[in-house]
């Protein structure tokens, strides 16, 4: 999976974590409060991989160009 779809799922799983936290907490759903940080957590991680593989892909080609001009 590429850094952008990584970063759509990390931003799709946030924000329904929040939703999910923000029921529970109307509700008195501890289960359901529980769920929606796990969720919110996880869609951080998801947006951190693909913000890491955005990085080293720059990186890369940065590498990759300067190796051409030297040549």
């Amino acid at each position: 999976m590429g850094s952008t779809a990584d970063k759509i799922k990390g931003n799709t799983n946030e924000a329904v974590g929040k939703a999910k936290q923000g029921i529970g907490e109307a509700t008195g759903s501890d289960r359901l409060q529980g769920e929606g940080a796990v969720q919110e957590i996880k869609g951080k991680g998801q947006k951190a991989l693909g913000d890491a593989k955005e990085a080293t892909k720059d990186a890369v080609n940065k590498a990759a160009d300067a190796a051409n001009r030297k040549l």
